[in-house]
């Protein structure tokens, strides 16, 4: 059995998923079920005996260990952390409190379990951190991609928030021993991608008929990674990582923001006509660029391929696709997502049984 943290969310629902479609090692499924996190994400797996749902918080010291007690799980993988640069920059206490004191709290009650384990479980535990591409800064345009030597440079609340959980978990293995992996993922995209996310926001803005807001000129380079590589990725790393390393995974796909933009109107215009003929780019707006914006990520992925042999399945135009279409074919997930209605189904769902 595996704890997930976070596993509610877009990465770790997509986790959990991909998990159980590819085993029958259960789940405990651990979410704070904050705006981001949605069981309806996880409503295939309603029933499913290998799925264990806990509603709690990351913070909450107590309740980690009596999960960990009650369950003995051999793995812990952590996704759960607040993400939005946007929301960091306008509330980032929120982003402190999770990624910093959250991850805090749970690799105490991790090391204290663990520290407790017969000798054969303790040597066969691992703790997964899921962390971000965005620690390690901006670079130029003319600068090679990060490799996981570079220096944590973070520019946002967000990212400093997480440059400072990854410090948190390589101090625990050092001084601890904890068995401890981190990965650091480059711009996720896929099924399940809250709204408020370049891609996603475009897809829904763009059948609206909304505004397309994009930052500043739109040349902010991101490596885009499709979620279900991101997923595979996480499983090897688990299964074949050396203890105490870092592996940065990236999908290839560097692209400028405005040509995600214009890709995604590209595909709806072929899918999803507007019923004017007009095509969806004459939605595009330039708004203010943020505070901070950092110009280019870049992941060089070329340790986890070497040591484990992982590379990415999905190029950028099999995965936007997918994507595009995964959104046409989900409307109702879309309208609950936007109305907040999915919270009124978790609420339905678990009002006389607790979140279990």
């Amino acid at each position: 059995m595996i704890l997930v943290t976070g596993g509610a969310g877009f990465i770790g629902a997509n986790f959990v998923l991909d998990w159980l479609a590819n085993n029958n090692e259960p789940v405990i499924n651990l979410d704070k079920l904050t705006y981001a996190g949605n069981l309806n994400n996880l409503a295939s797996l309603q029933g499913d005996a290998r799925h264990i749902f806990v509603q709690g918080d990351i913070g909450d010291t107590a309740l980690l260990a009596q999960l960990l007690a009650q369950h003995q799980p051999r793995a812990v993988i952590n996704f759960a952390a607040e993400s939005h640069v946007d929301r960091s920059i306008h509330g980032p206490e929120d982003f402190i409190q999770t990624n910093m004191v959250g991850t805090f709290r749970l690799l105490e009650a991790v090391r204290h379990y663990w520290q407790a384990l017969p000798t054969d479980n303790k040597a066969a535990f691992r703790f997964v951190h899921v962390s971000t591409d965005e620690v390690y800064g901006s670079l130029s345009k003319e600068a090679p991609p990060f490799t996981e030597e570079h220096t944590y440079e973070p520019n946002s609340p967000y990212s400093a928030s997480k440059a400072a959980s990854d410090h948190l978990v390589r101090a625990w293995h050092h001084t601890y021993g904890l068995p401890v992996l981190t990965t650091n993922c480059s711009n996720n995209y896929g099924p399940y991608h809250f709204p408020e996310k370049l891609i996603p926001l475009m897809i829904v803005n763009a059948l609206a008929g909304k505004p397309l807001p994009v930052y500043g000129d739109g040349m902010q380079v991101r490596d885009w990674l499709y979620v279900k590589d991101h997923c595979s990725a996480i499983r090897r790393v688990l299964d074949a990582g050396q203890l105490g390393e870092t592996y940065n995974v990236g999908g290839w796909n560097e692209k400028p923001n405005i040509d995600i933009v214009n890709t995604v109107c590209a595909l709806l215009d072929e899918l999803r006509p507007r019923p004017d003929g007009q095509s969806y780019t004459s939605q595009i707006t330039y708004v203010q660029d943020r505070p901070g914006h950092d110009r280019r990520y870049a992941i060089d992925a070329r340790k986890i391929e070497r040591e484990l042999g992982w590379k990415p399945a999905e190029t950028f135009d099999t995965g936007i696709r997918k994507t595009v279409a995964w959104y046409l074919e989900n409307a109702e997930w879309v309208a609950n997502v936007q109305t907040g209605a999915y919270r009124d189904w978790v609420n339905k769902q678990y009002a006389t049984q607790g979140a279990t």
